[in-house]
């Protein structure tokens, strides 16, 4: 059974074949004459960046790729502030795993958890090098994941400057490696951490995925009751989401549990 918190993420609709020797990349050689910016490029990068979050948002990833690109370019070329840089190369990178270009993705947040790292702001360190580690596990790579859970989740847990949401989105994909790993003790742990960070935030979807993955692990450890109860919660909080594929979702549950 896989996670289902409602994400809207956009298709790959983009209809140009995919090539990441377009995306500007740290090993790019340097100019050696003066560079000519597009019209796009002349623009300030915030603008970009700003232009390219609008187009995600009304699902047209061509063109937030489109105005990314330029932007990571004009952040090179410009020896835009290391911070710009990073933050423009995370955003293309969220764009190639929208369009599930999951190397492209890769490349460009190793990149940004490089220069993150090098500034030293742990909590960015960690909102970067847990993105690092949805790649990974997205790509079938848990051992190289879960090493960039730990640390996102030690950091977070150490700062009290850590927002509830950063460290529940960095506890759910850590349980979900533990349970798809057969560790089924700690994976119950971490969903019920994560049920009641969601919980006190109002945030359904995150309540009836948690609540849904521990009622699949009583079920596995045959007990009914406590499997029942946690289904009732997981379907509760999916019909207060009213996110259609959460409740699709829980009702998967529901039949699995039956069955």
């Amino acid at each position: 059974m896989r996670s289902f918190v409602a994400k809207n993420a956009p298709q790959d609709d983009d209809p140009r074949p995919h090539n990441p020797s377009c995306i500007p990349s740290r090993r790019a050689s340097q100019p050696t004459a003066p560079v000519l910016l597009s019209p796009i490029m002349a623009a300030p990068i915030d603008h970009l960046l700003d232009q390219a979050a609008q187009a995600r948002r009304e699902n047209r990833p061509a063109d937030a790729r489109r105005d990314l690109v330029e932007a990571v370019a004009q952040a090179r070329v410009s020896n835009a502030e290391p911070a710009t840089l990073s933050r423009a190369l995370k955003s293309l990178g969220q764009i190639e795993r929208d369009l599930k270009h999951q190397d492209a993705a890769l490349e460009l947040y190793e990149e940004a958890a490089q220069i993150d790292r090098q500034l030293g702001d742990p909590l960015t360190i960690a909102h970067t090098i847990r993105h690092l580690g949805d790649i990974h596990q997205d790509s079938s790579r848990p051992a190289q994941a879960e090493p960039l859970y730990l640390e996102a989740l030690a950091i977070y847990r150490a700062d009290p400057q850590t927002k509830t949401l950063d460290l529940a989105n960095a506890v759910r994909p850590l349980a979900l490696l533990k349970e798809s790993a057969g560790q089924h003790d700690e994976a119950d742990v971490l969903w019920d951490e994560a049920r009641g960070l969601y919980a006190s935030l109002d945030i359904f979807p995150g309540v009836a995925e948690s609540a849904g993955h521990m009622a699949m692990l009583a079920r596995r450890r045959e007990d009914p009751e406590r499997a029942r109860r946690l289904l009732a919660e997981a379907s509760e909080a999916a019909q207060k989401s009213g996110d259609y594929n959460t409740v699709r979702k829980v009702n998967e549950i529901r039949t699995w549990i039956s069955g």
